[in-house]
């Protein structure tokens, strides 16, 4: 199929499913703009702060895209085009979308309060400590995986030669590595990455505090951004993977406590604009080279022993591997923890809520279009899925993005290959970092909320925002520095997607308790607990025979926890229905 083709008629199934399920889900809920929401009524200036629509979709759209729809579609690929291109289309119109906004409104209805908190309201505190629980070993997991790809991403290294360059170029500084003369461009992300964030509170006091026009802010931080790639060329900084896992854990630890405005919501507002014009650029680059003729060079399925190898049964791991690009649990983490506390009206729902999911889908599209261009299926498996002494070895897809990238901008709108290739390491570690501390910041919530709920006088300690950071950045730690990011990459999606049909379950409960039928989303929920937890249960019996104890004990707690929730969830709506029932049998005459 050709490029271009393929990405029309993408980006028209999107724009149907928004003005169409998208408008019809929101009508169902229930939006009223006169509503005041969270944001208006509190407005504290630090958690609740209400806020310019299209800046919440730049700070909603960059935590929540992350490496997720650039990852999970470039390891799912290796069951063929086919599946993924239609699983990021249906899967995101009919539940990711529905996911998001649906926790987004009911959310800022219920005061800005968390997914748990919601569940609390028709579950129960049992209910509520389950969901919290669950919500904290997945930000975990999240975390783990995300912080080991960002460090793969920052210390990432490329042959001169298949970017184009001469051997005596000056454009990138190079090491020599097994006698060929390497690229250090993840270094130039490096530098990019430390710059933006020494500059994050500046920006952020012109926002917040001097209120400057959003269009201002937006020149300074895209010249921010310019500038730190410059000086990331001039001066790349290149550490050692593990070390570069400790500075970014040391600086989520400060960004997890301190107010929003001071770094977490200029960095993703500096950030976003990569984001952006990251995914037009991929967007033309596809088009571009789909006009000169370049087609998808991959099988249509490639469903077989090899799939099996890498990833399992296409049901139900194509759906839990292509996470986030169509369906993410994390995301109403994100959508209830810090967005519903920033939504200045209600009518703003569908667009941040519904809208920005569909941007994660049509960029997990334009991630899959540009590796299927770019690369032949051979090539994509030699650095995606690599083969050592007859057995898979840890492959680098962040490489495999950004080399794809280098090459489909370069032939579809002629940016030189080892510009555009350092262009998709920035682009993914923008994704990568916003993600990484908003969800420091909400395991920090979720831990203040369970202390509140096991302990009827709790030490103070508990209460300590310094101490909840700190807990949650040294298990996440523990977990990423004993397991690789492949490794993680199957558990943490089925635990995402779990999240998501938890989450359906959640509020098709909210929206029964007010006499709302749900049904956009029940019948999605009802689909992902079946594929999770039966991926949870083959991933188990893979880590039994592996004897990977952390994975093992992880896959057990998802488990009981999720089997928890449903059975209480159950329980509600059978105690529901008696009570709909008494009130429909008319009293006796006397």
């Amino acid at each position: 199929m050709n490029l271009a083709f393929a990405m029309f008629l993408s980006i028209l199934g999107l724009l149907l499913g928004f003005f169409t399920w998208g408008k019809y889900v929101a009508r169902k809920a229930g939006v009223n703009p006169e509503i005041p929401t969270p944001a208006v009524r509190i407005n504290d200036g630090v958690d609740y702060v209400p806020t310019k629509p299209i800046v919440l979709l730049g700070h909603h759209y960059a935590s929540i895209a992350a490496a997720g729809p650039i990852v999970g579609p470039t390891l799912a690929l290796i069951y063929g085009f086919v599946p993924v291109w239609l699983w990021l289309l249906l899967g995101v119109i009919f539940i990711g979308a529905v996911h998001d906004f649906s926790a987004l409104f009911v959310s800022v209805r219920e005061n800005g309060r968390s997914i748990a908190h919601i569940a609390r309201k028709t579950l129960g505190n049992v209910g509520f400590a389950f969901f919290l629980s669950f919500a904290i070993l997945l930000i975990m997991l999240v975390n783990a995986a995300f912080l080991q790809l960002t460090a793969i991403a920052l210390t990432s290294y490329y042959p001169i030669s298949k970017l184009g360059l001469p051997p005596d170029q000056t454009l990138l500084k190079t090491t020599v590595i097994n006698g060929e003369v390497h690229g250090k461009i993840g270094g130039i992300a490096s530098t990019s990455v430390i710059i933006i964030t020494l500059l994050a509170p500046f920006v952020g006091y012109l926002l917040y505090r001097k209120r400057v026009k959003t269009y201002i802010a937006s020149v300074l931080a895209l010249g921010i951004a310019l500038f730190s790639v410059v000086i990331g060329f001039k001066y790349p900084i290149t550490l050692d993977p593990q070390l570069w896992m400790v500075i970014i854990l040391f600086y989520s630890f400060f960004a997890s406590w301190i107010p929003v405005w001071l770094v977490l919501q200029p960095r993703d507002f500096t950030n976003v604009h990569f984001l952006y014009i990251g995914l037009a650029s991929l967007v033309l680059g596809i088009v571009g080279s789909g006009f000169a003729g370049v087609r998808i060079q991959a099988p249509s399925f490639n469903i077989n022993y090899e799939s099996m190898e890498a990833l399992g049964f296409v049901w139900p791991f194509l759906f839990v591997t292509i996470a986030c690009g169509a369906v993410s649990g994390a995301h109403s983490l994100i959508a209830t923890g810090t967005t519903s506390k920033q939504l200045a009206n209600e009518k703003h729902a569908h667009l941040i809520g519904y809208g920005a999911m569909l941007l994660e889908s049509l960029l997990g599209l334009a991630v899959a279009f540009t590796i299927l261009g770019a690369l032949d299926f051979e090539h994509y498996k030699e650095l995606v899925w690599p083969m050592q002494g007859g057995h898979l070895k840890q492959g680098n897809a962040p490489l495999a993005f950004a080399v794809s990238v280098g090459k489909i901008l370069s032939t579809g709108i002629g940016i030189p290959i080892s510009y555009g290739t350092i262009f998709g390491i920035l682009m993914l570690e923008g994704f990568l970092i916003t993600t990484i501390d908003t969800l420091f910041r909400l395991m920090r919530y979720f831990f203040e909320e369970l202390w509140n709920v096991l302990f009827k006088k709790k030490p103070a300690i508990l209460d300590s925002r310094v101490f909840n950071s700190i807990l949650g950045i040294t298990l996440t730690a523990l977990l990423a520095f004993t397991n690789g990011y492949q490794r993680i990459w199957p558990i943490f999606g089925s635990a995402n997607q779990l999240l998501a049909a938890l989450t359906l379950v959640a509020v098709t409960a909210w929206f029964a308790h007010k006499s709302i039928k749900a049904y956009f989303a029940a019948i999605p929920a009802g689909f992902m607990i079946l594929t999770t937890i039966t991926s949870l249960l083959i991933l188990l019996k893979r880590y039994i025979e592996s004897k990977n104890l952390t994975l093992m004990i992880t896959d057990v707690l998802l488990l009981s926890l999720a089997i928890g929730v449903v059975f209480l969830t159950f329980k509600y709506f059978f105690k529901l229905r008696e009570e709909l029932t008494k009130e429909k049998v008319p009293e006796p005459v006397k």
